[in-house]
């Protein structure tokens, strides 16, 4: 007797449907953000996720400039980046980038929780960082 042999069936990547997901940062820790952001950005939280696919919804953050750290990160922590230039090597601390800009730590940690893959920078562009209440997506995230 003959058997047929398992069938493995993929989804179509343009039936996809993006939904729109709300996240208040206010008082909540920096990498709990970043890691619920990440599994939906990537899709991890879906049943048809696929690797190789972009499977992930929007995400809007609110509040990003009220999140919090533990220990002493807040003066430890550095961003290190290097110019190109000889002397070029640039630090800066976590609590002078959230008070320049917000919107950049969070978005620094959920691309680090990212695969390192070319799905990365699509991935990121369904992000969406604000400080404050207010932002303009009023209408995507109807249900």
């Amino acid at each position: 007797m003959k058997t047929k042999p398992n069938k493995t069936t993929f989804l179509n990547i343009k039936d996809k449907e993006d939904k729109w997901h709300l996240i208040d940062a206010n008082g909540q820790i920096l990498g709990d953000i970043a890691t619920k952001v990440s599994i939906i950005l990537i899709g991890k939280n879906k049943p048809e996720f696929t690797p190789n696919q972009n499977w992930g919804d929007k995400v809007v953050v609110i509040n990003a400039e009220k999140i919090k750290v533990t220990g002493k990160k807040m003066t430890d922590k550095k961003y290190i980046h290097y110019t190109g230039y000889p002397g070029g090597l640039r630090s800066e601390s976590l609590e002078s980038l959230l008070t320049r800009r917000p919107t950049e730590v969070l978005r620094k940690a959920v691309s680090g929780m990212l695969p390192k893959n070319k799905l990365r920078k699509t991935r990121m562009a369904n992000l969406y960082i604000y400080t404050g209440e207010e932002h303009p997506h009023q209408a995507q995230l109807v249900k």
